[in-house]
């Protein structure tokens, strides 16, 4: 377990960069306490209203298709759930019932909470940014708002973030599902470089599933409906992952108007008809370039202050998981292939000049000691020819039976002679006239 940083050390403006923080775990007996009351959630158990029951052969359907997919989850590495949603609609909830659920299942999930300006987790993070990053230091030493504070703090987490991988892959065999829980500004993580990175980070070492979760009873307008689908094709698009909107609240409204809107093009615009602002003329437009998109979109109703749907989100969850592993995957080894040609290629052609250059020295070297042979050699083969004799040159060598250190003491005498003999006439010609008649 690595140490917690502080978080970034106050000072003054210009005074060098803030401490690199180092990424801390929390143990794992955490997610295994006993049950805590959470914001009128009962974590570990289930809540005491019950949500109706569907008929016997779809709950056990359901319940089939469900276990299926824990066990393809079982079976492979671990399944990143990226969480992502407008402020307010129900995501940290959402986190806290999907990992009471996958508790209840004997299948502990990995919970990761990057929003650095949470107060209280209604659930056991083994990962948090707040052990890391303090988000009120962030604000006070760089002059920053609340926005400002968590794209700082994060981006600073993100420098860190290989940590947090090497955590996943050393609990992947204990846990098959990690939930990442982001801050409530959608737009702090989705659209900032940190956001970027970490989900590119995630996709490229484990299956990846984003899951867009949309507050139902505020989509009831369908110009705000449309709204919220044109955020969530900007996010497909964007991290070109998986995609499955969860549309959360239904223990207030049920969603089914809203998968009518999303089949049905004439009962969308049936609805748009009773709009009047010229923001209505767009929806219906935008409606006709969304059809590809809602074709194959996975959509989902889900209650978590109930905790019904879960069962469906986990049949789509596999599905995801599946189209990632089919279509997202070899995209990405393409990509890091590609990576690695580039990078092998700018190598051969810095060696290239890097000879170029050696070969023009080598040969002006070579022309003014008169040696044409050398100079026809490359810079690599003068380099490799010099003291990698080959056996036979080495056999036929008649070096080999002079005694090297006699011959260096032979060479010692005249050459220290030269020099004293240098010496004494640069000294001659230094001293004055004068003082030689004197000598003299």
């Amino acid at each position: 377990m690595l140490p917690a940083a502080p978080g970034p050390r106050p000072g003054p403006v210009g005074a060098g960069k803030p401490r690199e923080p180092a990424v801390r775990t929390r143990p794992a007996a955490a997610a295994a306490e006993s049950p805590v009351r959470h914001g009128g959630l009962l974590w570990g158990r289930p809540p005491p209203r019950r949500a109706p029951r569907a008929p016997e052969g779809q709950a056990g359907a359901g319940k089939m298709a469900a276990a299926s997919g824990l066990a393809a989850a079982t079976a492979s590495a671990p399944v990143c759930v990226l969480v992502l949603g407008m402020a307010g609609s129900g995501k940290t909830t959402f986190v806290q019932r999907l990992a009471a659920h996958l508790h209840g299942q004997r299948c502990p999930p990995y919970v990761i909470n990057l929003d650095p300006a949470v107060h209280d987790l209604p659930f056991p993070a083994n990962i948090d940014i707040r052990d890391t990053v303090k988000y009120k230091e962030v604000m006070k030493q760089y002059g920053l708002g609340p926005n400002g504070g968590i794209v700082t703090s994060l981006n600073l987490f993100a420098t860190r973030f290989d940590q947090v991988i090497k955590f996943i892959e050393k609990r992947q065999n204990a846990s098959k599902y990690v939930i990442i829980d982001t801050p409530g500004q959608i737009e702090v993580f989705t659209w900032s470089a940190s956001g970027t990175i970490i989900t590119e980070a995630l996709a490229s070492s484990f299956p990846s599933v984003v899951v867009y979760v949309m507050d139902t009873s505020r989509s009831t307008n369908p110009i705000t409906f449309m709204s919220n689908m044109l955020y969530a094709c900007s996010i497909l698009y964007k991290t070109k992952l998986p995609f499955i909107v969860v549309m959360n609240k239904t223990d207030i409204i049920d969603h089914s108007f809203a998968v009518e809107w999303m089949q049905d093009f004439e009962t969308f615009q049936d609805a748009l008809n009773q709009e009047t602002s010229y923001v209505s003329n767009l929806t219906r437009s935008m409606s006709l370039v969304l059809d590809e998109f809602y074709s194959s979109l996975k959509v989902v109703g889900v209650s978590a202050v109930l905790g019904t749907g879960l069962d469906d989100f986990f049949v789509q969850l596999s599905k995801a998981v599946d189209e990632y592993e089919r279509e997202y995957r070899p995209e990405y080894e393409r990509l890091r292939k590609t990576l690695e040609k580039a990078q092998n290629k700018q190598k051969r052609e810095q060696l290239e000049h890097l000879w170029k250059d050696m070969g023009s020295v080598c040969v002006q070297g070579n022309t003014l000691a008169g040696s044409d042979d050398a100079s026809a050699m490359g810079p690599s083969e003068l380099i490799l020819t010099r003291g990698t004799l080959d056996e036979e040159e080495e056999r036929q060598s008649d070096t080999d039976d002079i005694d090297h250190e006699v011959t260096e003491e032979s060479h010692e005498e005249p050459a220290f002679r030269n020099f004293m003999q240098e010496t004494r006439m640069k000294y001659q010609r230094s001293i004055k006239p004068s003082e030689r008649d004197l000598q003299k």
